[in-house]
């Protein structure tokens, strides 16, 4: 990959490793927000837990992919993210509210399929030593 490339691909992975990482762990702690404001009420029908016990349960998968992006399963991580956030935006949008935060996590459901799709590139270079014009 090119260098100019390689420090955006760095940028991108220890942000969407980290980020997500720390806010899943916060699920647990609530000292960044109280996450279950976010909730949609339609999702609060549908699953038969307390909304406290279902946000732990969201940070624990937040936690996984943050970890999957810091290692070896950066791509799938990645779009996992990628989905995540759109899918978060999407419920957002639903529900009416944090409407600015629904914008944003687009945005980055944006930016996390960018660093899936540059890990293919630099996956493809380190796998074939000749590069591809």
């Amino acid at each position: 990959m090119d260098k100019r490339l390689t420090s955006i691909w760095w940028a991108l992975r220890i942000g969407f490793g980290a980020v997500p990482f720390l806010a899943g762990l916060d699920k647990f702690f609530n000292l960044l927000t109280n996450w279950t404001d976010y909730l949609n009420p339609l999702v609060l029908r549908a699953v038969p837990v307390e909304p406290a016990t279902f946000m732990r349960g969201v940070g624990v998968v937040e936690m996984a992919v943050g970890l999957a992006i810091l290692t070896r399963w950066t791509r799938p991580g990645a779009y996992v993210a990628g989905a995540w956030l759109a899918g978060i935006a999407l419920s957002l949008l639903a529900k009416g509210a944090f409407l600015d935060v629904a914008v944003r996590d687009l945005l980055l459901a944006l930016a996390a399929i960018a660093l899936a799709r540059l890990t293919e590139v630099r996956e493809s270079q380190t796998a074939s030593p000749v590069a591809s014009v």
